[in-house]
C-alpha cells in the first residue's frame, strides 16, 4: 500500500464516525493496537521533543525501508503517534521525506485537538521527516 494509499485509507475510516467522541475513541483503539515498542528504545535520545507528553519514536532502515516505532506514556497521544506512524512506516526514506501529511487535515484533526496535543503532533511529524531526510542523505552518499 502506498503512504497515499494509507492515508485515504486513515480518512476513508474516520468518515465512518459522526462524533469526534468516536473518532477519539479510535484514536485510543490504534493507540492500544500499536505494537509494543522494545524498552532499549524507551531512551531520552528517542523522546519527540515539543509533545507535553512522553512520546518516543524510533526509526529503524532496513532493506531500503523505514520503519517506526512507538509509545507514549499518555493514551491519546499514543493513539495520535500511532495514527502517523501507520501512514508512512515501511517506506522509502524518499518517499517519507516527501510525504504530505495531508490526511491530519482532512479528518480535521488539528481542529479538534488542544493547541498543545496540535503541537506535539506536529513535532511527530516533523520528527519523522527529519528521520526520513537524515536516511535519504545516507543513501544518497552511498550511491
Amino acid at each position: 500500500m502506498t503512504i497515499k494509499e494509507s492515508q485515504d485509507k486513515i480518512i476513508d475510516d474516520f468518515a465512518l464516525f459522526e462524533e469526534w467522541s468516536d473518532k477519539y475513541e479510535h484514536i485510543i483503539q490504534m493507540g492500544e493496537d500499536l505494537p509494543a515498542m522494545d524498552p532499549k528504545y524507551k531512551v531520552d535520545e528517542n523522546l519527540i521533543r515539543g509533545c507535553q507528553s512522553k512520546v518516543w519514536l524510533h526509526a529503524e532502515f532496513k532493506d531500503g525501508l523505514l520503519h517506526f516505532t512507538a509509545d507514549s506514556d499518555a493514551q491519546i497521544t499514543k493513539g495520535l503517534v500511532a495514527l502517523v506512524v501507520s501512514a508512512v512506516s515501511g517506506h522509502t526514506p524518499a518517499d517519507i521525506a516527501d510525504t504530505d501529511f495531508y490526511f491530519i487535515n482532512a479528518i480535521g484533526l488539528t481542529g479538534h485537538l488542544s493547541q498543545t496535543r496540535a503541537g506535539g503532533l506536529a513535532s511527530m511529524v516533523k520528527q519523522i521527516k527529519m528521520y526520513a531526510l537524515g536516511y535519504k542523505v545516507q543513501q544518497a552518499q552511498k550511491n
